[in-house]
């Protein structure tokens, strides 16, 4: 029996997203709080507001971390109260205020935290109004618009960014020509890449429109919705999340943000 996927329309779009939205919330009030582990050197940096816990890891084995002077490269080494540690050559400390914020990405600008192009990056929006030290959690490529992450805490972005939490996203997909029935079931039942079989959770029209696509996703492959449509001879005219882990893009306006509530945090620390 072929998977089903519901007709999309603009409402049942945001409904869809809401009913999940609500499960999670539900399920998290039910969750219980994770434990902290041990301040691994690698956990200290993600701490610190540099980056996620995993790509701090790849930091600390190349060479980027010191502890008291002496370059470190074992990402489990277990901090010392009075160790002083460096990142580049720079000292860093942990964060004491978390700080959670979402915004909305406009086209034509990168998701790091610095770009050696220069280019205009995610940080560049916040600007001076978050003072401690943010990082994106996961990308969008430079012309996906669309809810992002940004925070200072390790722990929850790598929990946000691991394939095994399975954190669900809707994308709507504006594409140059019509998406015919044949290919929107193929995606349906799974398309093969060359990296690897793509599973969507749910796939259709929206308002009956076949150029303008709805996708839920949880997979978290290199701009794995855009080649999804590549593959099959379809460009990607625009690309925008609307609802990334729970959260939607109610009442925040391209190129805007704001900081999560208490009520949002919890959810997202507990998502399952």
């Amino acid at each position: 029996m072929k998977k089903q996927s519901p007709k999309f329309t603009k409402s049942s779009f945001g409904d869809r997203a809401e009913k999940v939205r609500r499960n999670q919330e539900e399920k998290s009030a039910r969750s219980p709080s994770d434990p902290d582990g041990p301040m691994r050197l690698n956990k200290y940096i993600a701490h610190c507001g540099i980056c996620a816990r995993r790509q701090a890891a790849e930091f600390v084995k190349k060479g980027d971390v010191a502890v008291n002077g002496k370059v470190e490269l074992n990402p489990g080494y277990p901090v010392q109260s009075g160790d002083k540690i460096t990142f580049q050559g720079k000292p860093v400390h942990l964060e004491q205020k978390k700080v959670y914020i979402l915004l909305n990405k406009p086209k034509n600008i990168i998701t790091t935290s610095n770009d050696e192009k220069g280019r205009k990056t995610v940080l560049d929006i916040v600007g001076k109004d978050i003072k401690e030290r943010i990082f994106p959690v996961g990308r969008l490529d430079r012309m996906t618009t669309g809810l992002l992450v940004l925070t200072n805490d390790g722990d929850l972005a790598k929990k946000l960014s691991h394939p095994s939490y399975k954190v669900t996203k809707f994308y709507q997909v504006n594409l140059d020509k019509n998406l015919t029935s044949k290919h929107l079931e193929k995606i349906r039942d799974g398309l093969k890449l060359e990296d690897g079989l793509v599973q969507v959770d749910s796939v259709g029209y929206v308002d009956g429109k076949r150029k303008e696509i709805g996708v839920e996703i949880h997979i978290g492959r290199n701009r794995i919705v855009r080649r999804i449509f590549e593959n099959l001879g379809y460009e990607v005219v625009k690309l925008d999340r609307t609802y990334y882990a729970g959260l939607t893009k109610k009442d925040i306006g391209r190129g805007h943000f704001r900081h999560l509530t208490k009520r949002e945090v919890i959810m997202l620390k507990h998502f399952k």
